[in-house]
């Protein structure tokens, strides 16, 4: 295992297309639901710990060596909104795209083929750190990490928040993502035993509903 390629595969300078991405932060501003530092850490901590537990399994899961096209399936099933099944692919397509540039693999290769259009992101991510050398832990922490650090640094753009006080948000968010990242690896574990049921489904419904909304908006700053 080398941590370097985790440090590479969870820079925000990585070419997966997620800088063009709030995570719901944009829908969630404009609503009156962010308006400062307190508001966006109570806003990602609640994304961690529902999008983010689940995304950090799938990516545990498929970095674990689980069947990516059954994973992409379940990560479907877990995905009650349109607007994000389609985001989820549409990352998942860039994300591969930048994976196989990195640490081109047949598991990557095969799971292009099989899903031209694009499979959900988190797979994708959890095959990227498969082979970047990394395991289940790492993938998961890259996907949790996503769904905090995404947020913030929208919101810096929307709000023109204190790029300080967004960073203080995910150093204290921080020994949550540590918890979040070890229930998806431990899950990741079960799916061998108990298939994809073992991974987690927590949903956040809100964000589904602001999703779909967000996604009829004529003029917008952020694709989702």
């Amino acid at each position: 295992m080398t941590l370097a390629s985790l440090l590479v595969l969870a820079d925000g300078r990585f070419p997966a297309g997620g800088h063009a991405h709030s995570g719901g932060a944009e829908a969630a501003v404009a609503a009156g639901r962010i308006h400062d530092a307190a508001d966006l850490e109570e806003f990602c901590r609640g994304r961690l710990h529902t999008t983010g537990l689940t995304a950090a399994a799938l990516a545990a899961a498929a970095a674990a060596g689980a069947d990516p096209l059954t994973l992409d399936d379940a990560a479907d099933a877990r995905t009650p909104s349109p607007a994000l099944r389609a985001v989820a692919r549409r990352l998942g397509r860039q994300m591969m795209r930048a994976a196989r540039a990195a640490w081109g693999s047949p598991s990557l290769d095969a799971l292009a083929t099989a899903r031209p259009r694009g499979a959900h992101q988190p797979v994708v991510l959890g095959l990227a750190a498969r082979a970047a050398g990394l395991g289940p832990g790492e993938a998961a922490y890259a996907a949790g990490y996503e769904a905090i650090g995404g947020p913030a640094t929208a919101v810096v753009r929307l709000l023109g928040l204190d790029p300080f006080e967004a960073t203080g948000v995910l150093a204290r968010l921080a020994p949550e993502l540590d918890a979040v990242a070890g229930r998806a690896a431990e899950a990741a574990r079960d799916v061998f035993h108990d298939g994809v049921d073992a991974l987690p489904a927590a949903s956040a419904p809100l964000l589904d509903v602001m999703a779909e909304g967000h996604a009829a908006w004529p003029v917008r700053l952020f694709a989702s």
